[in-house]
């Protein structure tokens, strides 16, 4: 037990006193803020900025569709989309748009056609054919004005008509297991299960590929002959394997702490009190804890098997996205698993050992899991550990000394009788 107490603490201070510890730590989560930061602003230029002409030979429905379009901007964000009205127009009048949007003086221009005794219809020219956000805004603007004017035309006065058509929203709540409501929201759910599926994918991979390295590094540098003279082989594979735990658990610490902070300052008050709000509870925080370690075991002890069974780095290297395809797999099913947490594929890949870190992480963001699944996940996954470690200690104990020697299935199986 010295031995691996003392193994550890080496792993431990080599890595949190390197710069690569320093540096990631502080630029991953600006990376985050940076990249958050982008989307959003994206999003607004996607939203707003757009000069578009509505145009059509009937002036009134023209209108209503520009009426439509201007209505509630603030509330919106979409304060800089200008949205100009041509009526009644002419087929000349069309020729002169397309001139318009050729040469860039406006972005679109919207033509509904409304011929006496025939249903309108809208055609909308742009330079772009990926506008779907604005696309999407018109079609609805259209078919509401539309609407409207059926309404009037049937004697409807236009007073009862914009009430009839006024927007509702819908507040989502969520029902607990006490049978009590409570707000929910969908967007702050998905990205809270986001998060932390993403975290913790990338801590594991990122500690599990460390302790591959280390294993390379000691076998290329030869410093694990002098070593063994001290520790035996499991003691030294258990001293990295915690040692390397421990450092991604300190940078865990340093990140939520300094996203707890920043969220309680009044920076971003405004942004989680509004449709991204997140809220984490502490038997979420003591999942993420204890999924996490299982998760860095799981793939850690089998990112040591394979680096004991590797020369050098590059080859490592040409190995680990076959060990990470179950990784990637789990947080590509992040549609599904926000959509439906309960669905037979999401309560499968919650349990498969591989998968349910990161998946069980997508379905706490929407809901708490029953109890069974989660304690039946946290099992399978232990008993994985106890039988990944059985295995890769015993190609660890002997591939970490074989040199020269290139690592065949046959060659594995002896490996495995020899220890």
């Amino acid at each position: 037990m010295h031995n691996i107490v003392l193994i550890a603490r080496r792993e431990y201070l080599e890595q949190v006193r390197g710069k690569a510890f320093r540096i990631s730590t502080v630029l991953v989560p600006l990376a985050f803020v940076v990249v958050i930061g982008v989307m959003v602003l994206m999003n607004r230029q996607a939203m707003g900025g757009k000069h578009v002409v509505i145009a059509s030979p009937d002036a009134g429905l023209a209108t209503a569709v520009r009426g439509q379009l201007t209505q509630g901007k603030e509330e919106d964000g979409e304060q800089n989309n200008r949205f100009d009205l041509l009526a009644p127009a002419a087929e000349a009048d069309r020729a002169a748009l397309i001139e318009r949007v050729h040469s860039k003086e406006i972005d679109g221009f919207l033509w509904v056609d409304h011929a006496p005794g025939k249903e309108p219809s809208a055609v909308y020219d742009s330079l772009s054919s990926s506008e779907m956000i604005l696309g999407e805004k018109l079609e609805g603007a259209l078919n509401r004005a539309v609407l409207r004017q059926r309404l009037t035309g049937n004697g409807i006065d236009a007073a009862k008509a914009d009430a009839l058509l006024k927007h509702i929203d819908l507040d989502t709540r969520q029902i607990g297991k006490d049978g009590t409501e409570s707000k929910s929201n969908a967007i702050g759910s998905f990205f809270k299960g986001y998060l932390m599926g993403l975290m913790l994918m990338m801590t594991t991979m990122i500690y599990g590929l460390n302790v591959a390295r280390s294993i390379i590094q000691d076998k290329t540098s030869r410093i694990f002959e002098v070593m063994l003279s001290i520790a035996t082989p499991g003691d030294t594979l258990a001293g990295k394997l915690i040692g390397t735990g421990l450092v991604g658990l300190t940078q865990l610490a340093i990140w939520i702490a300094a996203g707890s902070a920043i969220a309680g300052s009044a920076f971003a008050a405004p942004v989680l009190a509004g449709k991204l709000s997140l809220h984490f509870s502490i038997f979420e925080a003591v999942l993420f804890v204890l999924y996490f370690v299982l998760g860095y075991l799981f793939y850690s002890v089998l990112f040591a098997g394979l680096a004991a069974s590797c020369e050098t780095e590059q080859e490592l290297q040409m190995y680990t996205p076959l060990v990470a395809v179950p990784a990637w797999v789990g947080f590509g099913m992040i549609t599904v698993v926000t959509n439906n947490p309960n669905s037979p594929w999401s309560i499968a890949a919650s349990l498969f050992p591989a998968t349910s870190p990161i998946v069980m992480m997508l379905r706490l963001g929407g809901q708490v899991p029953p109890l069974w699944q989660i304690g039946a996940s946290i099992l399978l996954l232990a008993l994985s550990v106890w039988g990944l470690i059985w295995f890769s200690s015993r190609l660890y104990r002997v591939g970490v000394l074989m040199y020269g020697k290139r690592a065949t299935l046959p060659e594995l199986l002896r490996w495995l009788r020899y220890s």
